[in-house]
């Protein structure tokens, strides 16, 4: 009789076990209307590829830097580099001994917002910004169509010349009223031509091209330079529609100047933050976390370090697996496994170079396994027995 009543009492007793989500009080979800579809029966397998010597060298082989397209330039070179004017630039235009056609030399003028500067201070700023606004009244504005008015001259076209050419044919229109002109021509508001940069900076916005040639670095620098999270491998530059990839860590770090490249007006520099330049560490590590790449690089060892390192008592040290392209080939992953139990595992660990979005997971011993199993059946197995206790 007591044995029957046991285990009428142990069924009723694991009845309510299973149960107890949905009696007990608190958040629970009913999942009776859910319906899990079995696995296909051609589940994909996949390769798992043991850390050797030879395997990075092969990976570090294949990450080397690939010729890449960069955007053009009109300049060959720096030193070969001319401003060429445009629309809403400002000119200053000195004809000697003759002050009745030269700009007014130390007026001030508008800037086009709420300030004021002299001729001589804007000369003496070589990297001049952009000024919004309306026209200077002392100086010769170009004008939407590109020309300006000059007097004996009246109306000539100065739009995509240098302030040299437009000194000479100033110089030659003004031959017939005045013996042998001598004509200077300086820009002194460039606001016809600008990039923008955006992005991870500390100052974001447009910039004017002036007579300074204004490179990538320039750019960056004149923005305040890069902010703290900003990924400086993967710098962005939009020209005309095409979409370029900068790596401004392999000019700073390796002086590769190709990388530098001239911006011309127009151009959208982005400077993107670090998010994209992820490695995540899961598993049995005391930290699970998500570590970001250092300059472009990054080892298994230094993400389990970041992590903490490898916890003890459960982990399983030849399960260390790098799992890549999850991103791009979800079906297709490449799997590494590296043991570090093995004497030059410590070695392959600082050597391993991990990519954006890999995944270092860090597998669990067999006993760790077997003790957690224990760990949930053993509360149903005391419960039964102090039932069956309680019934003798």
């Amino acid at each position: 009789m007591n044995h029957r009543l046991f285990s009428l009492t142990s069924i009723a007793v694991v009845a309510s076990l299973l149960a107890g989500c949905a009696a007990a009080p608190g958040n629970a979800l009913d999942t009776s209307h859910l319906h899990e579809e079995p696995p296909p029966a051609n589940a994909p397998t996949y390769e798992v590829r043991r850390i050797t010597p030879e395997t990075i060298a092969q990976i570090v082989a294949a990450q080397a830097p690939q010729q890449q397209q960069l955007p053009q330039s009109r300049f060959p070179t720096l030193k070969q580099y001319i401003y060429h004017i445009g629309p809403q630039d400002i000119l200053g235009i000195t004809v000697w001994d003759h002050p009745e056609l030269t700009t007014p030399q130390g007026t001030s003028f508008s800037s086009g917002g709420n300030t004021t500067q002299t001729v001589a201070g804007a000369l003496a700023q070589p990297y001049t910004t952009a000024l919004p606004g309306q026209a200077d009244p002392y100086g010769q504005t170009v004008s939407s169509d590109g020309s300006i008015f000059f007097p004996f001259v009246g109306r000539t076209h100065v739009a995509g010349q240098t302030p040299q050419q437009v000194r000479d044919r100033l110089a030659a229109a003004l031959a017939p009223y005045i013996h042998n002109p001598q004509i200077d021509v300086r820009v002194l508001a460039y606001r016809s031509q600008r990039v923008q940069v955006t992005g991870d900076v500390k100052s974001p916005g447009p910039l004017a091209i002036t007579d300074v040639p204004i490179t990538l670095v320039d750019a960056i620098t004149r923005s305040g330079g890069s902010a703290d999270n900003a990924d400086l491998q993967r710098v962005r530059l939009t020209r005309n529609g095409h979409f370029y990839e900068l790596d401004a860590n392999r000019l700073l770090d390796r002086g590769d100047v190709s990388q530098n490249v001239l911006l011309q007006d127009g151009d959208i520099i982005n400077v993107p933050d670090r998010s994209d330049s992820r490695v995540f560490v899961m598993g049995e590590v005391k930290n699970p976390t998500t570590v970001q790449l250092i300059r472009g690089s990054l080892t298994i060892a230094d993400s389990l370090t970041t992590a903490g390192g490898i916890l003890d008592t459960d982990a399983n040290p030849r399960q260390i697996y790098v799992i890549r392209g999850m991103r791009t080939r979800p079906n297709s992953p490449e799997i590494y496994r590296l043991d570090m139990t093995q004497p030059d595992a410590l070695l392959l660990s600082t050597q391993f170079p991990l990519q954006p979005f890999d995944v270092v997971y860090v597998g669990t011993s067999a006993a760790v396994q077997f003790n957690r199993l224990l760990q949930q059946v053993l509360p149903t197995l005391q419960t039964l027995f102090f039932t069956k206790q309680l019934t003798k």
